[in-house]
């Protein structure tokens, strides 16, 4: 195992520029999600530590030593692509020991690290079939096999689950927390999916457009977005976002005076971006205790939770996320409490938390 450390990576193709210095220290054992939208330079940045593609600036240490100069293959580090990349005429043994008898390993240790590893993945009964007779879920195991039993110093995983179908990827995410959990391997892990991001990550680092736009804990991340860009992508439903002006200690969205955040200390007059979350909206018992009044547009009943889309009195949207014991009909008038301590308030300029 080993840190790893990313200090101001960049990286250009040509003219563009993809990477605009990124900031990064892994702790020895620890679990980094790098998680954000397609294009946002992610995989580059993970191909980086892997040696796949060269930076533009910056250095790469893996275990102390800065590897800006080392071949992939001598920076002691296993990969674990989207394409599971197995050998269909070998069979699972000989696929997980591949690699280790390219370079030479005893028998008897190509042996004992398959085994291990088969008994971590529970791919003992399989080790004799073919890639043709396994599962999606199965050959995506065997990928992690061949990577375990090189017994590296840091695990990059890119995009692993995105060719397994949802209730495989939920299965896969299971089996990754567990592994993680039982070799404790520096590992890196680029996903698109906030879900896998939020359930395997110790921290992740939100990537927008070739920037680290916050590194944190998941629910760090989830309860203190740093911007308005990670407010509006960690979260299903997403954050509510409205454009408002402070005034008489209310942020003002339209006609609609909406409660500030606790401790805001906001001027007047502040153009701000005011957010609050779909599941911290409350049913008020009545008018009189309301913060304000939304009208249904549209009721998604997904049995555990109901999904109400809703406008306020000028026009602007909300999404509520209420028990699914719920009953809402379209056009019907809710009044709502907003909750101060679940509020959210951001510079409209600059889009930064306030």
């Amino acid at each position: 195992m080993a840190e790893v450390k990313i200090a101001g990576i960049r990286k250009s193709f040509g003219d563009v520029a993809v990477l605009h210095g990124i900031d990064a220290a892994i702790a020895d054992g620890e679990f980094m999600v790098l998680l954000g939208p397609s294009g946002c330079g992610k995989s580059t940045l993970l191909r980086i530590v892997a040696g796949l593609e060269t930076q533009s600036a910056g250095d790469v240490s893996i275990g102390g030593r800065v590897v800006n100069d080392v071949e992939p293959k001598d920076r002691n580090i296993a990969m674990v692509f989207q394409n599971y990349a197995l050998y269909p005429h070998l069979s699972v043994y000989d696929n997980m020991a591949y690699g280790l008898r390219v370079r030479g390993t005893p028998k008897p240790e190509i042996e004992r690290r398959v085994q291990e590893a088969a008994r971590i993945l529970e791919l003992a009964p399989l080790l004799a079939r073919k890639p043709r007779q396994l599962s999606g879920g199965q050959r995506q195991r065997v990928a992690m096999g061949r990577a375990i039993v090189r017994d590296p110093q840091v695990f990059l995983f890119d995009e692993p689950l995105s060719n397994l179908d949802a209730k495989l990827r939920v299965q896969m995410r299971i089996e990754i927390r567990r592994l993680h959990q039982s070799i404790r391997t520096t590992s890196i892990y680029v996903t698109h999916d906030q879900v896998e991001a939020m359930t395997l990550a110790d921290r992740l680092i939100v990537m927008n457009a070739g920037h680290a736009e916050q590194v944190g804990a998941p629910l760090e991340v989830y309860e203190r977005p740093a911007s308005v860009f990670v407010a509006g992508f960690i979260g299903a439903p997403a954050m509510n976002l409205l454009r408002a002006r402070v005034a008489g200690g209310r942020a003002m969205a339209g006609a609609a005076a909406l409660p500030l955040p606790l401790a805001a200390g906001l001027d007047e007059g502040r153009e701000v971006t005011w957010g609050v979350r779909p599941e911290h909206v409350e049913l008020a018992p009545g008018a009189a205790e309301a913060d304000v009044e939304v009208v249904v547009d549209l009721v998604e009943a997904l049995g555990a939770d109901t999904l109400v889309h809703a406008r306020l009195a000028d026009g602007g949207a909300l999404t509520l996320r209420l028990p699914g014991t719920t009953r809402v009909r379209e056009g019907d008038r809710l009044p709502l409490r907003l909750p101060p301590a679940a509020l959210h308030a951001f510079d409209a300029a600059s889009g930064r938390r306030i």
